[in-house]
């Protein structure tokens, strides 16, 4: 266990300066979802959230939610997400694409949030705290350490094919690589356990509570 922490600090103290970059290109993607939602005009508002509204009454109407449909879902597109970003990092071409993906996802929740919050006030916020914030608190380092580790890889595999001196085997470095892509795809798992179970189960209860 000791020698697992004495690891985990000397990765976290080698690779800081990348794990920081990643983390500015999520939070830039956040910002640029809210700058988008306060760039709307008034009828952009109005027609996105005219389908905002269509899905808080289809939720009210619709007798149940499969519960399990949605929780594999979820873990199909966090895994399809994740296995994208781990082919990626095998290749050196693959990072900006990394980025973009990260960007992506901070964008989206971004968006989400920003519009929620810009069309209902306290109540979006109290949606976004309840609804989209519990899975994502696990999803978005998921996310940010798999783009990192697969920066990561990539770098090294740059350094090795260019590089005049010989900086080791391929083959350790891989396993490592392969291992904790592994551990990331259970706790994936739990964030679209998350997900479909309680974030949905709330969401329910708060339209209920604010449309009925």
């Amino acid at each position: 266990m000791q020698d697992f922490s004495f690891r985990l600090q000397n990765h976290l103290k080698n690779h800081a300066i990348i794990y920081l970059f990643m983390c500015i290109i999520l939070v830039t993607g956040i910002i640029f979802g809210a700058i988008i939602v306060n760039s709307m005009n008034f009828i952009q508002k109005q027609d996105l959230f005219f389908y905002l509204e269509r899905f808080f009454n289809h939720t009210l109407t619709e007798q149940g939610v499969d519960r399990f449909v949605v929780w594999k879902d979820s873990f199909l597109y966090h895994l399809k997400y994740l296995a994208i970003v781990f082919l990626l990092g095998l290749s050196v071409i693959g990072m900006p694409i990394v980025w973009v993906l990260l960007f992506i996802k901070g964008l989206v929740v971004g968006f989400s949030v920003g519009f929620l919050v810009n069309q209902l006030g306290m109540d979006g916020l109290m949606f976004a705290s309840f609804t989209i914030a519990p899975h994502n608190l696990l999803i978005i380092p998921i996310y940010l350490v798999a783009g990192t580790l697969a920066m990561i890889f990539a770098i090294f595999n740059i350094r090795k094919v260019f590089s005049k001196r010989n900086i080791g085997s391929l083959v350790q470095p891989f396993f490592n690589y392969v291992v904790v892509f592994s551990i990331l795809i259970v706790l994936s798992i739990g964030a679209s356990f998350i997900e479909a179970y309680i974030s949905s189960g709330v969401l329910e209860v708060l339209i209920k509570s604010f449309y009925l």
